[in-house]
């Protein structure tokens, strides 16, 4: 679940002298056609600089795609293929150009998105902090709380190969948890049971008192939200990890 693109330039700048002109900028290409799902935004920044590139634009428009590219996930040697294969297109002058403004939005001296800083930017929700409850993970995670009231909920973000020891959400009445799971590629277990594979948009009902596990898949990051049911003397027992030989025969 990636953040909804928002614009505010064309009221803006334009509001007052051309409504309908601002209207169409921030509700219907960004809020709108930036925003369909078909193809990513990565995909779309290319398209857009691609596009610029061949009208002959290198003016602030280009810079401001330029660098929207790279804040979702255009490399430097990503950019430099793409501006080259357009070149043989479009024509060397432009290529040339465009080149002198990536130059400087992709500068060396602008650190590299470490692999959390990618993630976050996949899903909409705040990855936080390492989690306190880390004695009870093999790897590391990470734990951001959103909601305190009615439902308390939080964002659980594991690395690669990370997961939680096997455990059981005990209660007399009522209690168990949810997931929803949000960003990339994990696993949910019940004892006795085999193994869920989980991705974004799948949701876990965890009864109450039944021993489990979740957590990323081998090869990829992943986040759930785990939202707490209310119940009767609800407590949480931490029990033994799950085993590197269990684990690593997941497919």
């Amino acid at each position: 679940m990636s953040e909804k693109i928002k614009q505010t330039a064309g009221r803006d700048q334009l509001g007052e002298f051309a409504p309908m002109f601002a209207r169409l900028n921030d509700d219907v290409l960004f809020g709108e056609v930036w925003n369909e799902e078909a193809i990513s935004v990565k995909t779309k920044c290319i398209i857009t600089v691609v596009s610029l590139m061949a009208s002959g634009i290198t003016d602030s428009s280009l810079v401001y795609h330029l660098q929207n590219a790279k804040n979702n996930g255009v490399t430097r040697e990503e950019i430099a293929a793409i501006i080259t294969h357009a070149t043989m297109y479009v024509g060397w002058p432009k290529g040339w150009a465009v080149f002198r403004l990536a130059k400087d939005v992709w500068n060396e001296e602008t650190p590299a998105l470490s692999d959390k800083d990618r993630f976050q930017k996949e899903i909409f929700f705040p990855i936080g902090e390492e989690n306190p409850y880390g004695q009870y993970f093999v790897g590391q995670s990470y734990l951001a709380p959103l909601s305190s009231e009615q439902v308390p909920m939080f964002n659980v973000t594991f690395e690669p190969s990370c997961r939680n020891n096997w455990h059981i959400h005990h209660a007399t009445q009522g209690g168990g948890q949810m997931l929803v799971c949000i960003g990339g590629q994990g696993w949910y277990q019940e004892e006795g049971k085999e193994a869920v594979a989980l991705r974004e948009g799948s949701i876990v009902n965890i009864p109450p008192n039944v021993k489990h596990w979740h957590g990323a898949a081998k090869d990829s990051w992943f986040a759930h939200l785990a939202l707490e049911i209310a119940g009767e003397n609800a407590s949480t027992e931490w029990c033994e990890a799950v085993s590197d030989d269990d684990y690593l025969s997941l497919e």
